[in-house]
């Protein structure tokens, strides 16, 4: 007897996050993995300490408090708020529920590697579209959606290039989609943008746009896994029946609840990395390495080829730090640098400095 699994499923490349521990380096400065530099807020970390006495306790079905504090906090509508294990979980339930066989998904040659996964989870064939210089082209999705088009999965800010498009442009492409395509705005960076909301607005004037945030980056919990939609009510309703009714513990719903609450820590987090990810951006140009303007919490660094990125990612090692390679995005010449704090970036812009002196 022969058990296969379902088409589609054996053409998924499994997804490789950044690495974490580094041989002959006990406590590494791991900058592979956009984590937040500072940790998490105090107040979080008290909601953790608390949350040990309802272990026992099933958390709540329908994530009201914290629904309302995504609400209360951003200016939105709780009805229309789906919590999920990170965002990834609702970025799922969005291709299990509008996607399937003789569907297809359309996402950016440099987008995140989730996307033709889930694609191809659902049945669905994933479609790659080129970007321009390493932004995201309207006109190049537009010209890739035909009648099989159900979802368009667009990051903004993009990962790993930190570039990103104007919200004229978001609401370009959400106005001239076809009908039955879902236009997903993954803003797992949208808290370290400026005058930028992620889309909420356009969320609330179309039927054909949700938008998906985390509480992994800016807030400092992915090792919690929380995140967070934002959509029409009659695709959140949707959503929510593909959902377990206890896909979150209370634990993260709590600790979720502080964090957002902590405004302080978040400003603070934000101000930092616009700083330092200015100054190390900076720094690399000055070093003659290529790197486009960030909008995010990392910048990508492009060395002249393939060698080169590796020698350096080799002597960053050397030295106990961890960055990610990005080949698998589409840039064998590029390192993935999350920005880190004083310390830590300053550290990175010595390793590099001595490393192109002896190349």
């Amino acid at each position: 007897m022969t058990i296969t699994p379902q088409p589609g499923i054996m053409d998924i490349a499994l997804y490789v996050g950044g690495q974490s521990r580094l041989e002959g380096h006990a406590s590494p400065l791991k900058l592979s993995s956009n984590e937040n530099p500072y940790g998490t807020s105090t107040r979080a970390l008290a909601a953790l300490e608390r949350s040990a006495a309802t272990l026992h306790r099933y958390p709540s079905t329908d994530h009201a408090e914290l629904r309302d504090a995504i609400a209360e906090i951003h200016g939105l509508d709780a009805d229309r708020i789906i919590c999920g294990v990170g965002s990834d979980e609702v970025l799922q339930f969005l291709a299990q529920c509008y996607a399937g066989p003789g569907d297809e998904v359309i996402h950016t040659e440099h987008g995140f590697a989730m996307y033709p996964i889930l694609a191809r989870a659902a049945g669905a064939t994933p479609i790659e579209v080129a970007e321009r210089e390493r932004v995201v082209d309207v006109d190049a999705i537009l010209a890739a959606c035909t009648d099989a088009t159900r979802i368009i999965y667009l990051t903004n800010p993009g990962n790993p290039t930190g570039t990103m498009i104007p919200i004229a442009e978001v609401a370009r492409l959400a106005e001239a989609i076809p009908d039955q395509v879902i236009l997903v705005l993954d803003g797992a960076y949208v808290e370290f943008t400026e005058d930028y909301d992620g889309g909420a607005k356009l969320v609330e004037s179309r039927e054909n746009v949700v938008m998906t945030r985390t509480f992994s980056k800016i807030h400092g919990l992915g090792g919690l896994r929380i995140g967070w939609g934002y959509g029409p009510r009659a695709i959140i309703d949707v959503l929510n029946r593909v959902r377990q009714p206890f896909n979150l513990s209370n634990t993260q719903l709590t600790v979720a609840e502080a964090a957002l609450r902590d405004e302080g820590f978040t400003e603070h987090c934000r101000a930092e990395n616009a700083r330092l990810r200015d100054w190390l951006r900076d720094k690399l140009l000055g070093l003659g390495i290529a790197c486009d303007e960030s909008h995010a919490n990392y910048v990508l660094a492009r060395f002249a080829d393939e060698a080169e990125a590796a020698a350096c990612d080799a002597a960053l090692r050397a030295d106990g730090i961890l960055v990610r390679r990005v080949g698998g995005y589409g840039f064998p010449e590029g390192l993935r640098i999350t920005v880190g704090d004083e310390a830590g970036c300053a550290r990175v812009i010595d390793a590099i400095t001595r490393f192109k002196g002896t190349a």
